[in-house]
């Protein structure tokens, strides 16, 4: 009886999931179900009308330091959407012709990560979710900035610069010293620890963690299954297509 029911919890929240999977492709059905949702840090996640620039990308592709490395940069309060993990946020900056940057991962990292932070996924559905997020976004990848988990943590100042390029914007760019990212690690630190993570922290916070790089090796065995050739193929193609496309 109990594995019956966590079954059916599991099965629950992967039709969950789907479901927000889909409604994220649809602006004009999304953006109004989660106007009012509120970020770790208070401010508001959905595009507004006050939204000076969009920071998306799929969980797990450097999303909190950047937003984290962006916020601590800038002089004055600027209004970033962020952190919906959906497309629609893109796709809406894109018609409005908002500031936006997306984040991008190669799939085989991004899922493993999500994984060890989000054990109730498993490898399909994560690979399905990855490849539907970013292929909504191909039709419109002249119309934002994309950069590379790697770009973000290694250099996040030329992110900002190629960003200030590309809208005509003026935000301050980061300086990627060792000290300003020990600073946005603490802050991250913190945002996890107010979030109630606990024992799982080391799973959940978004930095460098050696408690997650002793469980990546069994993660990504289950990743590498044959049955999960195709859709992790697929995945590529269309991580692929995204940084040819739009790493301009």
């Amino acid at each position: 009886m109990a594995e019956r029911s966590l079954a059916g919890r599991a099965g629950l929240g992967r039709l969950r999931r789907r479901v927000h999977g889909w409604l994220g492709g649809h602006p004009a059905l999304y953006l109004p179900l989660v106007a009012r949702r509120r970020a770790f840090d208070g401010t508001r996640k959905a595009l507004g009308r006050d939204t000076e620039l969009v920071i998306e990308g799929f969980p797990r592709c450097g999303n909190s330091f950047a937003f984290a490395a962006f916020r601590l940069s800038q002089p004055r309060p600027v209004a970033i959407a962020h952190h919906l993990h959906a497309p629609a946020q893109v796709l809406a900056a894109a018609r409005r012709g908002t500031p936006a940057l997306v984040l991008v991962r190669p799939p085989d990292d991004a899922v493993v990560s999500l994984l060890l932070r989000a054990p109730g996924w498993e490898p399909d559905e994560a690979l399905g979710a990855y490849r539907r997020f970013y292929e909504a976004l191909l039709p419109c990848r002249d119309a934002f900035v994309l950069a590379t988990f790697a770009e973000v943590v290694g250099d996040f100042g030329a992110v900002v610069r190629r960003l200030n390029r590309r809208f005509g914007t003026s935000f301050v760019e980061f300086e990627h010293t060792p000290e300003n990212v020990q600073r946005c690690f603490d802050y991250l630190d913190g945002v996890s620890s107010t979030n109630g993570h606990g024992p799982a922290l080391e799973m959940a916070v978004a930095r460098p963690s050696a408690a997650r790089d002793g469980r990546k090796g069994e993660v990504r065995a289950r990743l590498e299954a044959p049955e999960l050739v195709t859709l992790r193929a697929r995945a590529q193609r269309v991580h692929d297509a995204l940084v040819k496309g739009g790493a301009r």
